[in-house]
């Protein structure tokens, strides 16, 4: 499968740490190890050396390579020193941990283990913790969700919701057991659904309602699914979907796994990309606009193509 930028963040994350511990690792044994071309990890290593806790002198990652091995020059102490915020890092993480002190759901001893910390930053902070005072986020949209989610989790009570699916367009009424909540660029509760008698992903902040039951949360014995390499992960034998993009959705290729991404004549793209629910990829043409439409298979298409019509109409009246 191609790599993105996604893809390519998390695994110079776990090269820092995998070079530190060998010195003078082969780049045969390296790109081996981590699943990529020696050419793939020669453009990572180019990279490294740009990366560091800040760029101030001395925080930047001193990485090379003779194109056999690769030799970490840093001192034993990089990365154990203090951590050392400038001031608009402090007042983005005091502004964050005063937004997240807040949320419904949030269990009392680690509210005040967060508000401890909070009061350690805004002391070392000194005149920058000022700053952070006149901002505040707040979470509106998914709180309450989160509290009933956490609580029937901690309670092991079973859910009932009316769940927005945006693929079907539609809203459904189901009873889950709740397993666990997780996030992944959205907040998720991942759930037995006796609706559909299967394991089930529901997206929080599409939860229209949300009532707690009397009735007790059992889920069958499952696996829990790892989640490192993201919540969609296509299999083999999922149908394949085609994708051409103008350079104005090159981004497609960065937010979804794919096979592959052919550069074309004008800049674009064409993106081939596995997925168990071609119709989910509906609204992702709508949102592409003129920057992009699926090629094949024919009949989702031409389905897209029906439904933007649909919703032009619906403008135009």
């Amino acid at each position: 499968m191609a790599s993105n930028a996604i893809d390519q963040t998390r695994r110079m994350l776990s090269l820092v740490t995998y070079l530190r511990e060998r010195p003078g690792a082969r780049v045969s044994d390296v790109a081996r190890a981590f699943g990529i071309t020696e050419d793939e990890l020669i453009a990572d290593l180019d990279v490294l050396p740009m990366c560091g806790t800040s760029f101030r002198g001395g925080d930047l990652l001193d990485i090379d390579t003779d194109g056999d091995r690769i030799w970490w020059h840093n001192p034993d102490s990089a990365g154990t020193e203090p951590l050392r915020l400038a001031a608009d890092e402090a007042t983005a993480l005091l502004v964050a941990a005063r937004a997240v002190a807040t949320l419904p759901g949030l269990r009392e001893g680690d509210r005040q283990a967060l508000l401890r910390a909070t009061a350690k930053l805004e002391a070392a902070a000194g005149e920058a913790a000022g700053a952070s005072s006149r901002l505040s986020v707040t979470f509106e949209s998914e709180g309450g969700v989160f509290a009933d989610v956490d609580r029937a989790i901690a309670e092991r009570r079973r859910l009932w919701l009316r769940y927005y699916s945006p693929a079907r367009d539609e809203l459904t009424e189901r009873e889950v057991d709740p397993i666990r909540l997780f996030a992944v660029g959205h907040t998720y509760v991942e759930a037995w659904c006796r609706l559909s008698e299967a394991r089930r992903t529901f997206r929080l902040d599409r939860v229209a309602e949300i009532k707690l039951l009397d009735e007790p949360s059992d889920p069958p014995p499952i696996e829990l699914r790892d989640l490192s390499e993201g919540l969609v992960q296509p299999a083999a034998e999922d149908p394949k979907v085609v994708i051409e993009v103008a350079p104005g959705g090159r981004w497609v290729a960065e937010y979804y796994p794919h096979d592959s991404a052919e550069e074309q004549p004008d800049g674009g793209l064409r993106i081939t990309l596995r997925t168990p629910d071609p119709g989910s990829l509906r609204r992702l043409a709508l949102r592409l606009g003129r920057d992009g439409r699926i090629v094949a298979p024919r009949e989702l298409a031409d389905s897209a193509q029906d439904a933007a019509r649909r919703a032009l109409a619906a403008y135009g009246e």
